[in-house]
């Protein structure tokens, strides 16, 4: 499995496996641990996928030796007032079964980022959390919230697809050494991705799928991707990047598709508000 050097030294699995929207009803489990059977090493859960259980399970029960696997989760804006979020942070290891998590990200960047983020480096100095980083900071985000790092963020988790670039951020992370790993990396499957001309006759001359050709390109840009499928034969398909090279031009060709066009815009007004209404990860307790 390719790796990244992330800005604390640790490496970072190239590709990983999404959990977003798969259900904690057992699915979740089965697709973890077949996605850990077929070769993934990188498992991308979160607070507010109310799954993080059964992917600790998977986990356990792989056979995959843990200092093998790479597990990110994410702190839910619910919790980034100081005390509550170094609760969320054991809550998640106690969920996740482990004594330590790879990546944790601050999820949603709203209100309180700054406690936050100060309870994560806290928790990454005692072994925890091994990096830290956030997720969905478009630039003005991050120029709002850049003065509360103590520890620079390893990875800026967004959307990043070819009709979403992100070239300005990407910029601005690159500067600061901070990886962009993609969400979404195959547009949710938007055919005005993987039926474009450009990607299709690039998996007729390489004789791949339209996903290969895309995760193949973000994995040139230096991307960290994240697919999500459940279904077996995508899954390995998805893994199987890393045999084949596309070539200058043909990566302009696909650099030129950008329209920074995407699903979600973090800097819309009420966003944060409305995330906070409708995701409540502690409804389980109450």
């Amino acid at each position: 499995m390719q790796t990244f050097t992330l800005n604390d030294k640790n490496r970072i699995p190239a590709i990983g496996f999404g959990t977003y929207q798969i259900p904690a009803d057992g699915s979740t489990y089965k697709a973890v641990k077949e996605a850990l059977q077929i070769g993934y090493r990188h498992i991308d859960t979160a607070a507010a996928y109310f799954n993080e259980q059964e992917v600790g399970k998977a986990v356990k029960d792989s056979g995959v030796n843990r200092d093998e696997i790479f597990v990110t989760s994410k702190l839910w804006l619910q919790d980034y007032a100081y005390a509550d979020a170094v609760k969320a942070i054991d809550k998640s290891l106690q969920k996740l079964n482990l004594d330590y998590i790879d990546l944790y990200l601050i999820h949603q960047p709203y209100g309180r980022v700054d406690e936050a983020f100060r309870a994560m480096e806290d928790a990454q100095r005692v072994g925890k959390i091994k990096s830290v980083g956030v997720s969905n900071m478009t630039v003005k985000i991050w120029n709002r919230f850049k003065d509360c790092f103590g520890v620079m963020p390893a990875v800026n988790q967004v959307e990043y697809h070819p009709m979403m670039q992100q070239r300005e951020l990407c910029a601005l992370m690159a500067k600061n050494k901070v990886l962009l790993e993609a969400w979404a990396p195959l547009y949710q499957g938007n055919s005005l991705l993987l039926d474009n001309p450009v990607i299709r006759e690039l998996a007729a001359k390489y004789h791949r799928t339209a996903a290969q050709i895309v995760l193949r390109f973000e994995n040139q840009m230096g991307v960290i991707v994240l697919p999500k499928s459940t279904h077996t034969r995508r899954m390995k398909e998805n893994l199987e990047i890393f045999d084949f090279s596309l070539a200058d031009e043909e990566m302009k060709a696909i650099q030129n598709l950008n329209q920074e066009k995407g699903i979600h815009n973090p800097d819309n007004p009420g966003v944060g508000e409305w995330l906070l209404a409708n995701f409540d990860v502690h409804k389980d307790e109450k």
